[in-house]
């Protein structure tokens, strides 16, 4: 988790350098209905790549956000779910559900 001195001052722009890009809103969206697995996340989210992904999940686990859990099975396997700090962030999503699909639908007038 980043330190007090590490988040901008504006608590925008600190949402912003958290969950501000198109990878990291697409992988919350996920993990809010489930968790997940990395492959299933891959396959879902057409067009990233393996790396894209990767750092995406390392950055989203350590700013507390999500959590990645190791099951001791074999072959092993890993799930990645959101944490409470996570889960806090479902209005904010809800929010731009709801106003992404009337943008949509006023320009579809």
């Amino acid at each position: 988790m980043k330190t007090k001195d590490e988040l901008p001052d504006c608590p925008v722009a600190t949402t912003v350098q958290l969950i501000g890009n198109k990878w990291k809103l697409l992988i919350l969206r996920n993990l809010l209905a489930r968790p997940w697995r990395f492959n299933e996340l891959r396959r879902d989210l057409e067009g990233i790549s393996q790396k894209v992904l990767t750092e995406s999940l390392r950055s989203l686990e350590e700013d507390g956000i999500v959590s990645r859990t190791v099951y001791a099975e074999v072959p092993p396997r890993v799930e990645y779910a959101l944490t409470e700090m996570g889960e806090s962030m479902r209005p904010i999503l809800d929010a731009m559900q709801v106003w992404g699909n009337a943008y949509k639908a006023r320009k579809n007038r």
